[in-house]
């Protein structure tokens, strides 16, 4: 039956449910859309078409100055246009160029000039991790923040095998804890087991319809962080007010999940919001708060890193 024939056929096509898929709304907050070009502004075809389980998206401001702290981050799932730090950057890097995960987003050639001078074979995952090691900490912005204004994002690659084996593990680690356990899963970094931290839920928030969270608060001096009639402590100042380039994470995540959530309105659809507090609200936000927990621990070693790359000479590729 040709096409026209079934619009005139006066039966009606079944109606395929659209997909609910988890996205990467702002750096370290996973939300759900519709995928569905009717409901999106643009759902940007070339990235759905290279997604899948193994991809990694890279984001920072190549455009724009970065402002203080990393100067990149990651995430699995496809990226929102504002995702790094809400500034319509715009600069997403995909790792893999196509959904099969066998097309690495690295020019020709630089994989094999580091095996060359590292005499040791370097593939294009232990690449990305020492990318992510060397620039997702503050010192590098910190470091570079001259050079930031005015020129884009570069890698200092060391000459030195040890320092860059060194920076690779730090990445990988930053880079299954930023993907939520999903990318760069091995023995020791179990898929989707995050390590707990500190903070814990001393308070459950309610689960009734009458008591969705309106606010939420902050006490530095006993490290508590109240949301609606819920508690969580102990959540560390450097926690609580981790940015990403003028961001504030954990406020931002809040922010958006209050009962008048922050953010734009542009669409009816926007009007449509959690009737409670659930469970995978709260094991969410332990979930960002051990993430953070665990980055802010390894930020000492990433620094030292970068001290000593700096000092010596680096790679010309």
């Amino acid at each position: 039956m040709s096409h026209d024939e079934s619009r005139t056929s006066g039966k009606e096509e079944p109606r395929q449910p659209q997909r609910i898929e988890r996205y990467s709304y702002r750096s370290f907050d996973r939300q759900y859309i519709l995928a569905d070009n009717r409901l999106g502004d643009f759902l940007r075809p070339t990235l759905w078409e290279a997604h899948s389980n193994s991809q990694v998206y890279l984001s920072s401001l190549l455009t724009k100055p970065l402002g203080t702290r990393p100067a990149l981050t990651a995430c699995a799932q496809l990226p929102d246009l504002d995702y790094f730090s809400g500034r319509r950057a715009k600069d997403v890097i995909p790792f893999f160029r196509d959904a099969a995960g066998k097309e690495p987003n690295i020019l020709p050639g630089i994989l094999e000039s580091l095996a060359k001078s590292y005499r040791r074979k370097v593939s294009a995952e232990d690449f990305l991790a020492y990318v992510y090691g060397i620039l997702a900490h503050p010192a590098f912005t910190e470091r570079y923040a001259d050079e930031l204004t005015s020129r884009e994002l570069r890698v200092p690659i060391t000459t030195d095998a040890s320092f860059f084996i060194q920076a690779r593990d730090v990445g990988a680690k930053l880079l299954w804890l930023h993907t939520y356990g999903e990318r760069f899963v091995s023995k020791d970094r179990p898929r989707g087991q995050l390590p707990k931290g500190k903070a814990r839920s001393t308070k459950p928030v309610s689960g009734s319809k009458d008591q969705y969270p309106a606010d939420y608060r902050y006490d530095e001096e006993t490290k508590t962080l109240t949301v609606g009639d819920g508690a969580f402590s102990p959540v560390d100042p450097d926690v609580y007010n981790f940015e990403v380039s003028g961001l504030k994470v954990v406020q931002s995540w809040l922010g958006y999940r209050m009962k008048k959530p922050k953010g734009k309105k542009s669409s009816p659809l926007d009007e449509i919001l959690p009737e409670k507090w659930t469970g995978d609200f709260t094991t969410e936000l332990l979930e960002l708060l051990w993430i953070l927990e665990a980055t802010i621990e390894l930020y000492p070693i990433q620094a030292k890193l970068l001290s000593e790359v700096a000092k010596k000479r680096t790679l010309r590729l």
